[in-house]
């Protein structure tokens, strides 16, 4: 649609607002179920990057900074928290001693069992309401 303007209706606001509104929502529970364990939402959104990372090569402090989409040094300070708090353990490379992997303790991986299956929970009841909702938006 270049150069035309598209005409947006009542509904196409609402359904946008009713999106935002319901992701807004899931992100409030995330941050209260890792402030029940303990966790700022940051460092549970860098165990959970770790964790479920299914790339080829190893997570590393660059990475988890695109992940997060923070800044390279910002992710470093993350991990210095999480390292000291003892759940990311630093691992260097043997091939390249410059670079160093990230990998959850035992204790992170515990929390990360209780909140993952806490999350998966609230996912699926709120499924059917953002699936409706893309429809809707797909559709318009």
């Amino acid at each position: 649609m270049t150069g035309a303007k598209k005409i947006l209706s009542t509904a196409d606001y609402q359904m946008l607002a009713t999106l935002r509104f319901t992701l807004r929502k899931f992100s409030d529970f995330s941050t209260s179920a890792a402030q029940e364990e303990g966790l700022p939402s940051q460092q549970h959104q860098a165990l959970l990057a770790i964790k479920g990372h299914a790339g080829s090569e190893a997570m590393t402090i660059g990475l988890l900074a695109s992940r997060l989409l923070i800044a390279p040094h910002t992710a470093t300070e993350l991990v210095n928290r999480l390292t000291r708090s003892g759940l990311v353990a630093r691992k260097v490379d043997s091939a390249d001693k410059r670079r160093q992997f990230l990998e959850l303790t035992g204790k992170a991986e515990e929390i990360m069992l209780r909140l993952t299956s806490t999350h998966m929970t609230e996912i699926k009841e709120m499924a059917p309401e953002l699936i409706l909702l893309l429809q809707k938006l797909q559709d318009s």
